[in-house]
């Protein structure tokens, strides 16, 4: 697997991880990364992310057979418009976008319009930090990264995405768009939400005095991705609204069911409860620390 020359439009965590991959891998002539401050252009390359760097998308994306789209979803409809006037055809273009029936929806008929190819994908890898300079080559290793092809996308384009996962660590799945939207909204957006809802209540500053100082790594490991980044977030609810919405009305009548179990002092339900969760997580690590093979 090898590229002339990869564009990343927008050059964070996910973007800047995935050039400085491509780079110590080999895996492209030229990375060049679209930046949207000028101060950005110079972090970029100091970190090793790019082989260049601009704030004009035209010249960013002009020649690049891979073009990748590292923002925010609500920003990629509108950069891919303003792009397509200089994408090359045959050109593919791909995205790193948490939330996929939409993107692929409104996407895909675009770059198809413009003689280029879409392919949805989503690396199940990030951190809280955000950022060029959180960035690291080794972010996607032994991460799944899933493809959401939909009816239809092009198939050899499809393949060529699957080896650019591979070609930087990843383990491949192939997911429908909107299957992969009502997984990752119990596994990824869920959790998030949760996190987000333990730091503003417990941090809340109406709290006494006293209980940041209680605050111990429990807390602090459970309430992690609450400190990503709060436009990114944004986007992926309200993206994916409907299958998270759904998601925590499930995690809302096992809180409850849990709360009546406290009520009624019911010690066998509460064991129950505590015994079930640690024996699933538990298996689901034994699964984690020996991952099947593709």
């Amino acid at each position: 697997m090898h590229w002339q020359k990869v564009t990343l439009v927008g050059v964070g965590l996910l973007g800047g991880s995935l050039g400085l991959a491509l780079r110590r891998r080999r895996l492209a002539g030229c990375v060049t990364g679209f930046v949207r401050r000028p101060s950005s252009v110079s972090e970029s390359r100091k970190v090793g992310a790019v082989d260049a760097a601009t704030c004009d998308l035209l010249e960013a994306v002009a020649g690049s057979d891979l073009i990748v789209l590292c923002t925010p979803i609500s920003q990629m409809r509108p950069l891919l418009e303003r792009m397509l006037p200089g994408v090359a055809p045959g050109a593919i273009i791909t995205d790193v976008g948490s939330v996929k029936a939409s993107v692929v929806r409104e996407l895909e008929p675009l770059a198809r319009a413009a003689g280029a190819h879409f392919v949805g994908s989503h690396p199940m890898a990030g951190a809280e930090k955000t950022g060029v300079s959180a960035a690291r080559a080794d972010l996607f290793a032994n991460s799944v990264c899933v493809v959401t092809p939909g009816k239809r996308t092009h198939k050899p384009s499809v393949q060529a995405i699957e080896g650019l996962w591979r070609a930087v660590g990843g383990r491949v799945l192939r997911l429908a768009p909107d299957i992969h939207d009502a997984l990752v909204s119990r596994s990824s957006h869920l959790p998030h939400v949760t996190a987000a809802a333990l730091a503003n209540y417990v941090l809340d500053p109406a709290q006494p005095k006293q209980q940041p100082e209680l605050c111990a790594t429990g807390f602090r490991d459970t309430t992690r991705i609450a400190s990503g980044s709060p436009e990114m977030w944004r986007d992926i609810a309200l993206s994916n609204r409907r299958n998270l919405s759904g998601a925590i009305e499930a995690l809302i009548r096992d809180l409850r069911r849990f709360q009546r179990a406290l009520r009624g002092e019911d010690a066998a339900a509460i064991s129950a409860f505590f015994e079930q969760a640690k024996r699933r997580r538990d298996a689901w690590c034994a699964r984690c620390a020996s991952p099947s093979p593709e």
